[in-house]
């Protein structure tokens, strides 16, 4: 089957860094579902794993998480999806990759694909969407109420990074099912147009310091804050606008943070890894499955929407280094992603 993967760690610009291979078709056991891939969506994992995680001299890593598709088989355990089905999904860092004609994935960490979308617009979601939901829900601890989204009313919360792939979908999520008055980042224009497009109360300029401009919006302190990127470069000002008693939590891979000035207010850092559950195989794995299901009635029922902001073109190596550049350049907006073989 076709696949794309690297053997070096190697800038983008040299078109060794991924290359377009044949490898053998996999087989489903215990729980696995195979699946032909239709789309795939590129992430910052997948740039940050070729530039710094080499395979061992010869050997060949397919990177991909997110995946929209077709179950082709399942494994002798699954029981939870039939050849046919149309799901979503974002694998786990730990097994090979979405970029791949067919690929295995667990299926307690797989969702039914929104029938309102198509594989493109399905397949921006999956990584951004559990990320987001595990951040705010399950770490931060935000009042989750859909029912009337009243939950968190009178509470603030900062998304720091609101145009990027997991702040795109972060943004709706607290808009949508919680009341919570939601802050996101921005810097230009067009970004700053994007958040307000998904339903950010006020934009700030994470360019400029962000305590000023908080306090400017008559807001004492934030509640909640999820930085998305650049914690390290933003956490004294982070830590100034953070509420007494608040909860801050962060997704990226900062340089050395000092977590003692959180003292004096009490306030908790929280970290969020999404592939955690998949890679020690936790007791509520099946958690993901379950949001991911959940999201996917939200998209339909039209409460939330794709974060997809431009579809490049074919699943191959060139394509694929393009949108890695695309990710690495820090100019992307949404999500982008690639379609077909």
């Amino acid at each position: 089957m076709k696949a794309i993967g690297y053997r070096k760690s190697l800038p983008i610009a040299d078109i060794d860094s991924l290359v377009d291979v044949e490898i053998d078709r996999p087989v489903p056991v215990g729980r696995d579902l195979l699946v032909r891939v239709e789309a795939v969506s590129v992430n910052p994992v997948d740039t940050k794993l070729r530039r710094n995680a080499a395979p061992a001299d010869g050997a060949l890593r397919v990177l991909g998480f997110d995946a929209a598709g077709v179950v082709e088989a399942v494994g002798p355990d699954a029981t939870l999806f039939r050849p046919g089905d149309a799901v979503f999904y974002a694998g786990s860092i730990d097994r090979p990759g979405t970029n791949a004609e067919f690929h295995l994935v667990d299926e307690r960490i797989v969702g039914a694909r929104p029938a309102s979308l198509n594989v493109a617009e399905a397949a921006a979601l999956p990584l951004t969407a559990i990320t987001a939901w595990e951040m705010l829900f399950h770490r931060l601890g935000l009042p989750l109420d859909a029912s009337d989204r009243k939950g968190g009313e009178g509470r603030s919360l900062l998304i720091v990074g609101g145009a990027g792939g997991v702040g795109s979908i972060a943004i709706q999520l607290a808009r949508r099912l919680t009341g919570v008055r939601v802050l996101a980042t921005a810097s230009r224009p067009e970004t700053a147009d994007w958040v307000r497009e998904l339903g950010a109360h006020d934009v700030i300029d994470h360019s400029r310091p962000m305590a000023d401009q908080v306090k400017a919006l008559g807001v004492a302190g934030v509640d909640y804050v999820f930085s998305t990127t650049a914690t390290d470069r933003h956490f004294l000002d982070l830590v100034e606008l953070v509420a007494p008693q608040g909860r801050i939590g962060l997704i990226d891979d900062p340089e050395p943070i000092d977590i003692r000035v959180l003292k004096r207010k009490s306030v908790s850092l929280h970290w969020e890894l999404m592939f955690t559950r998949p890679l020690y195989q936790t007791a509520d794995m099946i958690a993901q499955h379950e949001l991911l299901n959940e999201v996917s009635r939200l998209v339909d029922a039209g409460i939330l929407r794709t974060t997809l902001t431009e579809t490049l073109g074919r699943i191959d190596a060139a394509t694929l280094r393009k949108a890695h550049a695309l990710i690495e350049s820090g100019k992307a907006r949404g999500k982008v992603v690639l379609e077909g073989f």
